[in-house]
Protein backbone atom coordinates (compact mmCIF):
# COMPACT_ATOMS: atom_id res chain seq x y z
CA UNK A 1 0.00 0.00 0.00
CA UNK A 2 2.69 2.33 0.63
CA UNK A 3 4.93 1.81 -2.06
CA UNK A 4 1.94 2.45 -3.90
CA UNK A 5 1.19 5.49 -2.44
CA UNK A 6 5.02 6.45 -2.88
CA UNK A 7 4.69 6.35 -6.65
CA UNK A 8 1.86 8.33 -6.33
CA UNK A 9 2.89 11.40 -4.06
CA UNK A 10 5.57 11.07 -6.42
CA UNK A 11 3.92 11.70 -9.80
CA UNK A 12 1.35 13.54 -8.01
CA UNK A 13 4.53 16.04 -6.77
CA UNK A 14 6.10 16.03 -9.83
CA UNK A 15 3.56 17.12 -12.03
CA UNK A 16 2.19 19.95 -9.85
CA UNK A 17 5.55 21.62 -9.59
CA UNK A 18 6.73 20.35 -13.14
CA UNK A 19 3.57 22.40 -14.14
CA UNK A 20 4.52 25.10 -12.29
CA UNK A 21 8.33 25.09 -13.66
CA UNK A 22 6.87 24.60 -17.32
CA UNK A 23 4.48 27.87 -16.41
CA UNK A 24 6.99 29.93 -15.45
CA UNK A 25 9.52 28.32 -18.62
CA UNK A 26 6.51 29.80 -20.84
CA UNK A 27 6.64 33.00 -19.01
CA UNK A 28 10.05 34.16 -19.11
CA UNK A 29 10.35 32.53 -22.42
CA UNK A 30 7.64 35.16 -23.85
CA UNK A 31 9.06 38.20 -22.04
CA UNK A 32 12.46 37.07 -23.38
CA UNK A 33 11.53 36.72 -27.08
CA UNK A 34 9.18 39.97 -27.15
CA UNK A 35 12.43 42.02 -26.09
CA UNK A 36 14.74 40.08 -28.25
CA UNK A 37 12.58 41.17 -31.24
CA UNK A 38 12.82 44.64 -29.55
CA UNK A 39 16.18 44.60 -30.08
CA UNK A 40 16.24 43.23 -33.15
CA UNK A 41 14.03 45.77 -34.55
CA UNK A 42 15.40 48.05 -33.34
CA UNK A 43 19.27 47.17 -34.54
CA UNK A 44 17.23 47.11 -37.91
CA UNK A 45 16.45 51.17 -37.35
CA UNK A 46 19.45 52.00 -36.20
CA UNK A 47 21.47 50.55 -39.11
CA UNK A 48 18.84 52.10 -41.62
CA UNK A 49 19.23 55.46 -40.10
CA UNK A 50 23.13 55.15 -40.14
CA UNK A 51 22.21 54.20 -44.42
CA UNK A 52 20.63 57.45 -44.55
CA UNK A 53 22.66 59.75 -42.57
CA UNK A 54 25.46 58.09 -44.85
CA UNK A 55 23.97 58.87 -48.75
CA UNK A 56 22.58 61.82 -47.13
CA UNK A 57 26.08 63.18 -47.20
CA UNK A 58 27.14 61.94 -50.22
CA UNK A 59 27.35 63.61 -53.44
CA UNK A 60 28.47 60.00 -55.36
CA UNK A 61 27.70 56.87 -54.26
CA UNK A 62 30.41 54.17 -53.12
CA UNK A 63 29.78 50.99 -54.35
CA UNK A 64 32.27 49.72 -51.79
CA UNK A 65 31.09 51.15 -48.88
CA UNK A 66 27.40 50.02 -49.86
CA UNK A 67 28.86 46.32 -50.58
CA UNK A 68 30.96 46.79 -46.90
CA UNK A 69 27.82 48.02 -44.99
CA UNK A 70 25.37 45.09 -46.32
CA UNK A 71 28.04 42.53 -45.64
CA UNK A 72 28.03 43.81 -41.90
CA UNK A 73 24.47 44.01 -41.58
CA UNK A 74 23.25 41.96 -44.07
CA UNK A 75 20.70 43.70 -45.62
CA UNK A 76 19.36 43.54 -49.31
CA UNK A 77 19.09 46.52 -51.12
CA UNK A 78 17.16 48.39 -53.91
CA UNK A 79 18.50 51.57 -54.86
CA UNK A 80 16.89 53.55 -57.55
CA UNK A 81 17.33 56.87 -59.12
CA UNK A 82 14.70 58.52 -61.28
CA UNK A 83 13.48 54.49 -61.99
CA UNK A 84 17.00 53.25 -62.32
CA UNK A 85 18.40 50.52 -60.84
CA UNK A 86 22.46 52.24 -59.09
CA UNK A 87 23.10 49.47 -56.74
CA UNK A 88 24.47 45.79 -57.09
CA UNK A 89 23.76 45.12 -61.25
CA UNK A 90 27.17 44.02 -62.19
CA UNK A 91 29.20 44.90 -59.22
CA UNK A 92 27.50 42.52 -56.57
CA UNK A 93 23.96 41.50 -58.05
CA UNK A 94 20.93 41.05 -55.34
CA UNK A 95 19.97 37.72 -54.50
CA UNK A 96 16.34 38.51 -54.12
CA UNK A 97 13.86 39.14 -56.88
CA UNK A 98 12.69 42.49 -58.03
CA UNK A 99 9.06 41.61 -57.27
CA UNK A 100 10.26 41.24 -53.26
CA UNK A 101 11.37 45.25 -53.35
CA UNK A 102 8.38 45.56 -54.35
CA UNK A 103 6.38 44.53 -52.02
CA UNK A 104 8.05 46.60 -49.95
CA UNK A 105 7.16 50.03 -51.46
CA UNK A 106 3.72 48.86 -51.75
CA UNK A 107 3.71 48.65 -48.27
CA UNK A 108 5.38 51.75 -47.71
CA UNK A 109 2.79 53.49 -50.27
CA UNK A 110 -0.43 51.71 -48.93
CA UNK A 111 0.18 51.56 -45.15
CA UNK A 112 2.71 54.88 -44.79
CA UNK A 113 1.47 57.04 -47.66
CA UNK A 114 5.59 56.99 -48.63
CA UNK A 115 5.23 57.85 -52.39
CA UNK A 116 8.17 59.19 -54.38
CA UNK A 117 6.09 61.22 -56.35
CA UNK A 118 5.86 63.45 -52.66
CA UNK A 119 9.15 64.76 -53.17
CA UNK A 120 9.92 67.70 -55.14
CA UNK A 121 12.70 69.49 -56.14
CA UNK A 122 12.07 71.99 -52.78
CA UNK A 123 12.32 68.97 -50.59
CA UNK A 124 15.39 68.67 -48.15
CA UNK A 125 14.44 65.94 -45.19
CA UNK A 126 14.75 62.60 -46.12
CA UNK A 127 11.43 60.72 -45.27
CA UNK A 128 12.58 56.79 -44.40
CA UNK A 129 9.73 53.91 -42.71
CA UNK A 130 10.12 50.79 -41.11
CA UNK A 131 8.07 47.86 -40.41
CA UNK A 132 7.78 44.04 -40.75
CA UNK A 133 6.31 41.96 -43.90
CA UNK A 134 5.92 38.61 -45.13
CA UNK A 135 6.78 37.42 -48.42
CA UNK A 136 6.21 34.00 -49.58
CA UNK A 137 5.72 33.18 -46.11
CA UNK A 138 9.30 34.26 -45.17
CA UNK A 139 9.02 36.90 -42.36
CA UNK A 140 11.31 40.42 -42.87
CA UNK A 141 12.02 43.60 -41.94
CA UNK A 142 11.39 45.97 -44.11
CA UNK A 143 11.76 49.93 -44.67
CA UNK A 144 11.25 52.37 -47.74
CA UNK A 145 13.60 54.99 -47.99
CA UNK A 146 13.36 58.59 -50.14
CA UNK A 147 16.29 60.88 -50.14
CA UNK A 148 16.05 64.21 -52.21
CA UNK A 149 19.48 64.71 -54.43
CA UNK A 150 20.01 67.23 -57.23
CA UNK A 151 15.95 68.12 -57.97
CA UNK A 152 15.48 64.22 -57.63
CA UNK A 153 15.00 61.44 -55.10
CA UNK A 154 16.58 58.01 -54.20
CA UNK A 155 14.45 55.76 -53.99
CA UNK A 156 15.67 52.98 -51.48
CA UNK A 157 14.00 49.51 -50.62
CA UNK A 158 15.39 47.73 -47.44
CA UNK A 159 14.83 43.85 -46.38
CA UNK A 160 16.24 41.88 -43.85
CA UNK A 161 15.36 38.38 -43.25
CA UNK A 162 14.42 37.45 -40.16
CA UNK A 163 15.65 33.94 -40.25
CA UNK A 164 18.31 34.48 -38.07
CA UNK A 165 16.16 35.87 -35.43
CA UNK A 166 13.73 32.74 -35.88
CA UNK A 167 17.01 30.66 -35.36
CA UNK A 168 17.65 32.38 -32.15
CA UNK A 169 14.23 32.02 -31.01
CA UNK A 170 13.95 28.20 -31.72
CA UNK A 171 17.43 27.73 -29.99
CA UNK A 172 16.08 29.41 -26.89
CA UNK A 173 12.76 27.52 -27.00
CA UNK A 174 14.84 24.39 -27.25
CA UNK A 175 17.20 25.01 -24.02
CA UNK A 176 13.89 25.91 -22.65
CA UNK A 177 12.59 22.91 -22.98
CA UNK A 178 15.71 20.78 -22.03
CA UNK A 179 15.83 22.82 -18.81
CA UNK A 180 12.72 21.98 -18.26
CA UNK A 181 12.63 18.46 -19.04
CA UNK A 182 16.06 17.72 -17.03
CA UNK A 183 14.35 19.88 -14.11
CA UNK A 184 11.05 17.40 -13.86
CA UNK A 185 13.75 14.37 -14.15
CA UNK A 186 15.44 16.10 -11.01
CA UNK A 187 12.30 16.83 -9.16
CA UNK A 188 10.95 13.37 -9.26
CA UNK A 189 14.42 12.11 -8.38
CA UNK A 190 13.66 14.26 -5.38
CA UNK A 191 10.05 13.72 -4.79
CA UNK A 192 10.81 9.85 -5.30
CA UNK A 193 13.60 10.56 -1.98
CA UNK A 194 11.36 13.36 0.03
CA UNK A 195 8.05 11.66 -0.38
CA UNK A 196 9.55 8.16 1.01
CA UNK A 197 10.94 10.26 4.05
CA UNK A 198 7.70 11.64 4.42
CA UNK A 199 5.74 8.29 4.25
CA UNK A 200 8.13 6.61 6.09
CA UNK A 201 6.83 7.71 9.95
CA UNK A 202 3.45 6.32 8.72
CA UNK A 203 5.26 3.01 7.76
CA UNK A 204 6.59 2.60 10.67
CA UNK A 205 3.36 3.66 12.45
CA UNK A 206 1.81 1.41 10.71
CA UNK A 207 4.44 -1.69 11.38
CA UNK A 208 4.03 -0.66 14.99
CA UNK A 209 0.53 -0.89 14.82
CA UNK A 210 0.36 -3.97 13.24
CA UNK A 211 3.11 -5.73 15.82
CA UNK A 212 0.69 -3.78 18.91
CA UNK A 213 -2.22 -5.72 17.81
CA UNK A 214 -0.53 -9.29 17.53
CA UNK A 215 1.66 -8.14 20.85
CA UNK A 216 -1.91 -7.36 22.42
CA UNK A 217 -4.16 -10.23 20.93
CA UNK A 218 -1.39 -12.75 22.23
CA UNK A 219 -1.67 -11.05 25.54
CA UNK A 220 -5.28 -11.22 25.30
CA UNK A 221 -5.35 -14.68 24.35
CA UNK A 222 -3.53 -15.76 27.49
CA UNK A 223 -5.83 -15.13 30.38
CA UNK A 224 -8.71 -15.71 27.99
CA UNK A 225 -7.83 -19.09 27.73
CA UNK A 226 -6.90 -20.03 31.17
CA UNK A 227 -10.71 -18.44 31.83
CA UNK A 228 -12.64 -20.86 29.28
CA UNK A 229 -9.76 -23.86 30.46
CA UNK A 230 -10.79 -23.24 33.99
CA UNK A 231 -14.75 -23.27 33.11
CA UNK A 232 -14.65 -26.23 31.05
CA UNK A 233 -12.57 -28.05 34.11
CA UNK A 234 -15.23 -26.50 36.37
CA UNK A 235 -18.13 -28.51 34.93
CA UNK A 236 -16.77 -31.72 36.21
CA UNK A 237 -15.30 -30.18 39.41
CA UNK A 238 -15.64 -30.89 42.84
CA UNK A 239 -16.71 -27.74 45.07
CA UNK A 240 -13.58 -27.47 46.36
CA UNK A 241 -11.95 -27.55 42.89
CA UNK A 242 -14.75 -24.98 41.71
CA UNK A 243 -14.06 -23.05 43.92
CA UNK A 244 -9.69 -23.22 42.80
CA UNK A 245 -10.97 -22.51 39.05
CA UNK A 246 -13.56 -19.67 40.03
CA UNK A 247 -10.35 -17.68 41.92
CA UNK A 248 -8.23 -18.21 39.03
CA UNK A 249 -10.72 -16.93 36.53
CA UNK A 250 -10.94 -13.93 39.04
CA UNK A 251 -7.80 -13.22 38.47
CA UNK A 252 -7.19 -14.06 35.02
CA UNK A 253 -10.30 -11.38 34.57
CA UNK A 254 -8.65 -8.67 36.78
CA UNK A 255 -5.24 -8.70 34.67
CA UNK A 256 -7.46 -9.10 31.22
CA UNK A 257 -9.13 -5.45 32.97
CA UNK A 258 -5.41 -4.21 33.61
CA UNK A 259 -3.71 -4.44 29.94
CA UNK A 260 -7.13 -2.90 28.30
CA UNK A 261 -7.40 -0.19 30.56
CA UNK A 262 -3.69 0.31 29.88
CA UNK A 263 -3.97 -0.04 25.94
CA UNK A 264 -6.99 2.22 26.30
CA UNK A 265 -4.52 5.20 27.52
CA UNK A 266 -2.39 4.20 25.19
CA UNK A 267 -4.69 4.79 22.59
CA UNK A 268 -5.69 7.88 23.82
CA UNK A 269 -2.38 9.45 23.80
CA UNK A 270 -2.59 8.07 20.09
CA UNK A 271 -5.68 9.81 19.45
CA UNK A 272 -4.37 13.29 21.49
CA UNK A 273 -7.99 12.45 23.77
CA UNK A 274 -5.54 11.55 26.51
CA UNK A 275 -6.76 14.55 29.34
CA UNK A 276 -4.38 16.31 31.24
CA UNK A 277 -5.76 18.02 33.98
CA UNK A 278 -3.30 20.92 34.87
CA UNK A 279 -3.34 22.58 38.67
CA UNK A 280 -0.33 23.29 41.67
CA UNK A 281 0.68 20.03 43.02
CA UNK A 282 3.31 19.47 45.49
CA UNK A 283 5.09 16.67 43.87
CA UNK A 284 7.45 15.91 47.06
CA UNK A 285 4.40 15.09 49.08
CA UNK A 286 3.14 12.88 46.05
CA UNK A 287 6.33 11.18 46.35
CA UNK A 288 6.23 10.13 49.53
CA UNK A 289 2.73 9.04 49.27
CA UNK A 290 4.18 6.40 46.48
CA UNK A 291 6.90 5.45 49.26
CA UNK A 292 4.35 4.85 51.54
CA UNK A 293 1.79 2.90 49.16
CA UNK A 294 4.86 0.67 48.22
CA UNK A 295 6.54 0.22 51.15
CA UNK A 296 4.67 -3.02 52.43
CA UNK A 297 4.79 -4.98 48.53
CA UNK A 298 8.86 -3.95 49.16
CA UNK A 299 9.13 -4.88 52.57
CA UNK A 300 7.49 -8.33 51.79
CA UNK A 301 9.87 -8.58 49.09
CA UNK A 302 12.46 -7.96 51.73
CA UNK A 303 13.75 -4.97 49.45
CA UNK A 304 14.94 -1.82 51.71
CA UNK A 305 12.78 1.17 49.83
CA UNK A 306 14.52 4.58 50.72
CA UNK A 307 13.41 8.08 50.16
CA UNK A 308 15.39 11.01 50.10
CA UNK A 309 13.52 14.39 49.80
CA UNK A 310 15.65 17.96 50.07
CA UNK A 311 15.33 19.91 52.91
CA UNK A 312 13.93 23.17 51.32
CA UNK A 313 10.32 24.02 50.24
CA UNK A 314 10.10 22.60 46.78
CA UNK A 315 7.38 24.48 45.09
CA UNK A 316 4.16 23.28 43.74
CA UNK A 317 4.51 22.25 40.01
CA UNK A 318 1.38 22.31 37.32
CA UNK A 319 0.69 19.01 36.76
CA UNK A 320 -2.08 16.70 36.45
CA UNK A 321 -2.05 15.32 39.62
CA UNK A 322 -3.57 11.51 38.89
CA UNK A 323 -0.97 10.96 35.58
CA UNK A 324 1.88 11.81 37.75
CA UNK A 325 0.89 9.32 40.82
CA UNK A 326 0.21 6.43 37.95
CA UNK A 327 3.87 7.47 36.69
CA UNK A 328 5.55 6.81 40.30
CA UNK A 329 3.12 3.96 40.18
CA UNK A 330 4.25 2.51 37.35
CA UNK A 331 7.96 2.91 38.23
CA UNK A 332 8.14 1.61 41.49
CA UNK A 333 6.08 -1.50 40.69
CA UNK A 334 8.54 -2.08 37.51
CA UNK A 335 11.48 -1.38 39.85
CA UNK A 336 10.35 -4.23 42.67
CA UNK A 337 9.62 -6.57 40.03
CA UNK A 338 12.99 -6.27 38.72
CA UNK A 339 15.00 -5.93 41.97
CA UNK A 340 16.21 -9.01 43.88
CA UNK A 341 15.63 -10.12 47.32
CA UNK A 342 17.71 -8.33 49.77
CA UNK A 343 18.33 -5.51 47.21
CA UNK A 344 17.46 -1.33 48.04
CA UNK A 345 15.45 0.70 45.83
CA UNK A 346 16.10 4.72 46.58
CA UNK A 347 13.85 7.88 45.82
CA UNK A 348 14.93 10.94 45.59
CA UNK A 349 14.34 14.62 44.45
CA UNK A 350 16.32 17.28 43.60
CA UNK A 351 14.87 20.65 43.60
CA UNK A 352 16.37 23.15 40.84
CA UNK A 353 15.38 26.96 40.44
CA UNK A 354 13.50 25.73 36.98
CA UNK A 355 13.27 22.02 37.34
CA UNK A 356 12.14 18.91 39.48
CA UNK A 357 14.25 16.14 38.84
CA UNK A 358 12.81 12.93 40.35
CA UNK A 359 15.21 9.36 40.23
CA UNK A 360 14.02 6.11 41.08
CA UNK A 361 17.02 3.70 41.43
CA UNK A 362 17.33 0.06 42.10
CA UNK A 363 20.49 -2.08 42.13
CA UNK A 364 18.88 -4.98 40.14
CA UNK A 365 20.48 -6.62 37.17
CA UNK A 366 20.26 -3.47 35.21
CA UNK A 367 19.73 -2.56 31.61
CA UNK A 368 22.26 -2.34 28.58
CA UNK A 369 22.53 0.56 27.02
CA UNK A 370 21.63 -0.95 23.55
CA UNK A 371 17.93 -1.45 25.37
CA UNK A 372 17.44 1.77 27.71
CA UNK A 373 15.32 3.04 24.54
CA UNK A 374 13.67 0.05 23.58
CA UNK A 375 11.93 -0.31 26.97
CA UNK A 376 9.84 2.39 26.14
CA UNK A 377 8.92 0.48 23.40
CA UNK A 378 5.05 -1.15 23.64
CA UNK A 379 5.02 -4.77 25.24
CA UNK A 380 8.71 -4.75 25.27
CA UNK A 381 10.51 -7.17 28.21
CA UNK A 382 14.06 -6.29 28.64
CA UNK A 383 14.07 -9.53 30.71
CA UNK A 384 12.71 -12.27 27.86
CA UNK A 385 12.71 -15.13 31.13
CA UNK A 386 11.06 -12.73 33.57
CA UNK A 387 7.60 -14.43 33.53
CA UNK A 388 5.67 -11.54 36.02
CA UNK A 389 2.10 -11.81 34.68
CA UNK A 390 0.85 -8.16 36.24
CA UNK A 391 3.52 -6.89 33.52
CA UNK A 392 2.64 -6.89 29.98
CA UNK A 393 5.24 -4.12 28.54
CA UNK A 394 3.00 -1.07 28.48
CA UNK A 395 3.75 0.66 31.80
CA UNK A 396 7.31 2.57 30.60
CA UNK A 397 5.56 3.56 27.39
CA UNK A 398 2.63 4.86 29.09
CA UNK A 399 4.85 6.41 31.92
CA UNK A 400 6.66 8.34 29.56
CA UNK A 401 3.55 9.40 27.22
CA UNK A 402 2.22 11.12 30.35
CA UNK A 403 5.68 12.49 31.11
CA UNK A 404 6.05 13.95 27.44
CA UNK A 405 2.59 15.44 27.62
CA UNK A 406 3.72 17.07 30.63
CA UNK A 407 6.78 18.58 28.38
CA UNK A 408 8.77 16.58 30.56
CA UNK A 409 12.13 13.90 30.04
CA UNK A 410 11.71 10.32 30.89
CA UNK A 411 15.52 8.61 30.51
CA UNK A 412 16.86 5.52 32.27
CA UNK A 413 20.64 5.52 33.76
CA UNK A 414 23.18 3.09 34.90
CA UNK A 415 23.00 3.24 38.77
CA UNK A 416 26.29 3.03 40.57
CA UNK A 417 26.85 -0.36 41.54
CA UNK A 418 24.71 -2.11 39.14
CA UNK A 419 21.08 -1.62 38.70
CA UNK A 420 18.77 0.97 36.51
CA UNK A 421 18.06 4.36 37.50
CA UNK A 422 15.16 5.93 35.70
CA UNK A 423 15.17 9.71 35.74
CA UNK A 424 12.11 12.31 35.55
CA UNK A 425 12.75 15.63 34.63
CA UNK A 426 9.92 18.36 34.94
CA UNK A 427 9.54 21.63 33.82
CA UNK A 428 8.51 24.28 37.11
CA UNK A 429 6.82 26.64 34.70
CA UNK A 430 4.77 24.23 31.96
CA UNK A 431 1.64 25.58 31.17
Amino acid sequence: MFQKLHVQLTLFCTLICGMILVLMSLICLSVSEKESRKRNFADFRINVNMLVNHLENQTVISYAWISQFCADTHFELDIRDNGSRLVFDALAPSSMDEAYFNQVRQKAKTDYGILEESVTADSILSTHEEFELTINGTAYYGAMVLIPKNKRALNIAVLYSMSGLHKRVLFQRLLFAGADIFGVLLLSVFFWFFTWRMIQPLAVSRQKQAEFVASASHELRSPLTVMLSCLSAMKQASPAEAAHFSETIEQEGKRMGRLIEDMLTLSGTDSSHFAIRKKPVELDTLLLSAYEKFEPLARKKCISLQIFLPEEIVRPCLCDKERMEQVFAILLDNAISYTPKEGCISLSLKNSSDKLTFRIADNGVGIPDTEKEAVFERFYRCDKSHKDKSHFGLGLCIAREIIQMHRGKLWIEDTPGGGATFVVELNLHFK
